[in-house]
């Protein structure tokens, strides 16, 4: 997936429709932006605000992998993953962080999971979804 810089609007006529991506899907779906061609969608040229570019940003993450070569998991979808098992098994922030830091220890080096639960919340605050 292709965004661009986070410079205007438009950038987002640049992803390609991908279906191979539940993350991907679920954010294109509450813009409304899977039904038909992403292409077809009106082009508004004007500068993003802050919370748009974050959005974008979020967005081109998607399908970074976790691991350079790691072709299960991307870094927004393993963040949203331990946000789900955080939230059903009604997990602390410390048993987040714990788990967390064992998963870390175990990843090949340079991945790219989140540190600990806070740096985790921030990259999911685009989404608005109340973590």
């Amino acid at each position: 997936m292709v965004v661009g810089s986070t410079s205007n609007a438009s950038n987002v006529h640049k992803v390609a429709n991908d279906n191979t991506n539940p993350y991907r899907n679920m954010v294109m779906d509450a813009m409304r932006m899977n039904q038909g061609n992403v292409s077809q969608c009106p082009i508004i040229e004007e500068e993003l605000n802050a919370d748009a570019a974050r959005f974008f940003d979020l967005l081109k993450d998607s399908n970074k992998p976790l691991w350079d070569g790691c072709t299960n998991h991307g870094k927004l979808s393993v963040v949203a993953q331990v946000f789900t098992i955080k939230s059903d098994h009604g997990l602390s922030e410390t048993g987040y962080d714990k788990i967390n830091k064992w998963v870390r220890s175990i990843l090949p080096e340079g991945n790219r999971l989140k540190e600990n639960f806070y740096a985790a919340k921030s990259m999911m605050k685009p989404l608005s979804l109340g973590y």
